[in-house]
This record gives C-alpha cells, structure tokens and sequence, in this order.
C-alpha cells in the first residue's frame, strides 16, 4: 500500500534527511519526499500497521530533525 502524507520541512537537506529516516523504519519498504511538494510518499511492507508504523517514521525523523512535522492523523 502506497499513500502521500503532508510534511513540514524548512529545508531540501532536512528533506532529504528525513527520507532517508522513513526509509530505515521498519514496515517501510520504500519512501520519497518532494521538499517543493512538501509531501511525503510512503510505501508500506505487507502486513505493516500504518499508524504504527508512521508514529515510528516521525519518532525517526525528529531524531535528524527535530522541527519536521508529517500530518498522518
């Protein structure tokens, strides 16, 4: 399952720092951020949670950047 979630980001490098956290997050099997978009696409692992495992992508993403926000809820 794919989805696109709205991020807040201030900059490409923090973008880029945050793709990279989503994609090291168990139950992702794929991620990409548009910094100009400002959306966050995430592809899940079959079988993954997807409040479970996009409360651990932006657990994951504040640790490199702790002013980032993805609104999922």
């Amino acid at each position: 399952m794919k989805k696109t979630y709205q991020i807040e980001v201030d900059c490409a490098n923090c973008a880029n720092k945050m793709e990279e956290a989503a994609k090291n997050t168990a139950g992702v099997a794929n991620a990409t951020v548009n910094f100009m978009a400002l959306k966050m696409k995430v592809e899940f692992e079959d079988g993954a949670d997807e409040k479970e495992t996009m409360d651990a992508v932006l657990a994951n993403c504040k640790k490199v950047e702790s002013d980032c926000e993805i609104y999922y809820e």
